[in-house]
């Protein structure tokens, strides 16, 4: 750390000296940044390989081609946060924890009013400085609708914040992989597949490809309509260019969604983040983590235990999620795996691109005809309990008590119609209790009512004889 900051410091020192933001940028040095935004798109790179243009915070936020980034103070940040409330906390990964805030343009004229989710550094945290300059430099101006949008930064003191758009469903990790999660149905898999597909594949498209190196599902955002948005840039690398057929750096990501190439050698290509690609793919399918300790010992590595099923898919069920409980497409599903047993070869070569893989998700949705439709279930938890009265606690008790009504519908209009009723004696009323019915489909007030006003014996009623009821 102490290096790292070393070296940041002689790249960047106005990111460690907070007067810098005082001190208006002098012409040459944004003569500079002029120079490389009418080029290309600037990379971290660039800027570490020329120590000797040291830019100021707004000549950085100037350079980064159309992101048009603001500028936060830390204090407009406590206000829109409430000081960075517990109750605006939305969770934290290995850049630091993330709070919800709203921003409008009181806090800055011209921003469009929106929510907001703010990114802290943790200084004693996972990653550090270069991370978080990494993800201004790439979001600052990658742009496109499957990637989180960067909003603006805060470079104060030692504080280094990153404030993005609000994303209302949270992680795939959370809406797919949560224990007592509904099940996601699995047109809307496919879609979230495609939609962090075409986001990899955009990213490897550029002039100057970028290799995204941390793909996983706590790293896809779902908007809403659960449209994918890859957030989290912080480990991201510029590509190979030219001749070159891999860039070479020490071995960073998640355990199990790593390439294995890329784990013993430490070349990183475009087909690493393929791989990691048919991790989640396979995670959609099976619902099971990536990587799971309660697992047997040999299902703890998904990649392990699937790959084998993957390449005979002759029984889906073995590997199919059991909570889409059969909704699935067999061809759709057949064509999913073949597609993740492709992106998991060993060989690097051997996966397709991205954008190949684009097209067979797009193909994959076509298949919705062969779909069973069947009613949506939701499973009770375990050690959930009804502890309110009349409710009914099983599905043998609502079906007695539906057969007794229906039973007892049928002898009332029997009555109606006089069939199998004696003819009443003149001078004598019958006195029949109320009926109740049922006004709605809830069995259990039903039940409850028709237990209240259950019909007296005979023999309890003052006055009348007990054969006037025969």
């Amino acid at each position: 750390m102490v290096l790292k900051t070393k070296l940041l410091r002689a790249i960047l020192p106005c990111f460690f000296n907070s007067r810098s933001h005082h001190h208006p940028p002098q012409e040459p040095k944004k003569q500079a940044c002029n120079q490389h935004s009418s080029t290309r798109r600037i990379s971290l790179s660039d800027i570490i390989s020329d120590p000797g243009s040291s830019l100021s915070v707004n000549d950085l936020s100037n350079s980064l081609i159309g992101s048009n980034l603001h500028i936060f103070t830390l204090a407009e940040l406590k206000l829109i946060t409430h000081d960075f409330s517990p109750t605006n906390f939305l969770g934290e990964g290995g850049f630091g924890p993330v709070y919800k805030g709203f921003v409008d343009d009181r806090t800055r004229p011209g921003l469009k009013a929106q929510p907001v989710a703010i990114k802290l550094l943790d200084l004693d945290g996972t990653q550090g400085y270069k991370e978080w300059l990494t993800e201004v430099i790439f979001l600052g101006q990658l742009r496109h609708s499957n990637l989180v949008k960067l909003i603006g930064y805060c470079c104060e003191d030692e504080h280094r914040l990153l404030v993005y758009e609000y994303i209302a469903r949270g992680s795939l990790e959370n809406q797919l992989l949560r224990r007592y999660s509904i099940s996601l149905p699995w047109l809307t898999r496919i879609k979230i597949a495609v939609g962090a597909a075409r986001g990899l594949a955009f990213l490897h498209g550029e002039e100057k490809p970028v290799i995204y190196r941390d793909f996983k599902t706590s790293n896809i955002l779902l908007d809403s309509d659960y449209t994918a948005k890859l957030c989290d840039f912080g480990l991201a690398k510029d590509g190979p260019e030219g001749d070159d057929t891999h860039v070479t750096t020490r071995v960073m990501g998640t355990h199990g969604y790593a390439a294995p190439e890329y784990i013993m050698t430490g070349h990183l290509t475009t087909m690493s983040d393929v791989y990691s690609f048919g991790v989640v793919l396979l995670e959609l399918l099976t619902g099971k983590r990536a990587m799971d300790k309660s697992r047997p010992s040999r299902e703890q590595n998904l990649v392990e235990w699937a790959r084998p099923l993957l390449k005979d898919f002759h029984k889906p069920d073995k590997i199919m999620d059991p909570k889409l409980d059969g909704q699935y497409s067999s061809e759709g599903a057949r064509m999913a795996a073949t597609l993740a047993y492709q992106c998991l070869s060993h060989h690097a070569k051997s996966r397709p691109t991205m954008n190949n893989v684009v097209k067979t998700l797009d193909n994959i949705l076509d298949f919705k005809k062969d779909i069973p439709v069947g009613s949506v279930v939701y499973i009770v938890p375990k050690d959930a309990t009804l502890k309110t009265k009349g409710h009914v606690k099983n599905e043998e008790e609502m079906t007695s008590s539906t057969n007794n009504r229906r039973e007892e519908d049928k002898m009332e209009e029997l009555k109606k119609n006089g069939n199998g009723c004696k003819r009443r004696r003149n001078g004598h009323r019958h006195k029949h209790p109320l009926r109740a019915r049922a006004v709605c489909s809830d069995t259990a007030l039903y039940t409850t009512l028709r237990k209240q006003l259950k019909s007296p014996k005979a023999k309890d009623i003052k006055g009348v004889h007990p054969e006037r009821f025969q």
